[in-house]
């Protein structure tokens, strides 16, 4: 907040935490966004706006509800509006929302900054196996309403998605570190359904 010029903001940290800690969570939590910020930490030399990215990555899965597909955009716009209310420049204000509804993963990506915080995002798939094998149970706890047949092959779809890319991580620094263990990750888990 200090970096934007804005006031601390506590009452709107609280209530991230309070979201990031709804029982129907079980991978998209405050250890993500923890993560994430680690992440962040060592890739800080890549952000072209340090401050935008570390806002869009505490709000990125703000709201998380899995029977919904609006949620990376309800959660830019509650960011959008929390840096209105604020006062923020609305260059600011477009740039965070951009940020965050990159993390659809779904779309190009248009600028460095996107690229990060795709990619520190996506750093779970590259993650040790016992973690990325912990991260799989998780999202399937959230989904856990959905018949296992179907939730199998949404996904296998998904992943597969994932592993087409010619790169799943943009920048070097993550490319280099994940990319390989990101693939034997996904294979392994494709494999598994």
């Amino acid at each position: 907040m200090q970096a934007l010029g804005l006031a601390d903001n506590l009452d709107t940290f609280n209530t991230l935490v309070a979201a990031y800690a709804e029982k129907s969570r079980h991978y998209h939590t405050g250890a993500h966004i923890n993560a994430c910020l680690i992440h962040f930490d060592t890739a800080l030399h890549l952000a072209q706006q340090p401050s935008a990215v570390e806002l869009a990555l505490w709000f990125h899965d703000a709201v998380y509800k899995p029977r919904s597909s609006t949620n990376e955009a309800d959660s830019a716009n509650w960011c959008k509006e929390f840096l209105r209310q604020n006062q923020a420049p609305e260059e600011v204000v477009h740039k965070v929302h951009r940020l965050i509804m990159a993390t659809c993963h779904n779309a190009l990506t248009t600028d460095s900054d996107e690229q990060l915080v795709v990619d520190i995002d996506l750093a779970i798939l590259g993650a040790p196996k016992d973690i990325y094998q912990a991260f799989e149970l998780n999202v399937r706890k959230e989904y856990r309403w959905v018949p296992g047949f179907i939730f199998r092959a949404k996904r296998k779809q998904i992943l597969q998605q994932f592993l087409q890319r010619k790169r799943i991580y943009h920048h070097s620094f993550f490319y280099d570190r994940l990319e390989i263990q990101a693939r034997y990750n996904l294979d392994a888990a494709i494999a598994h359904f």
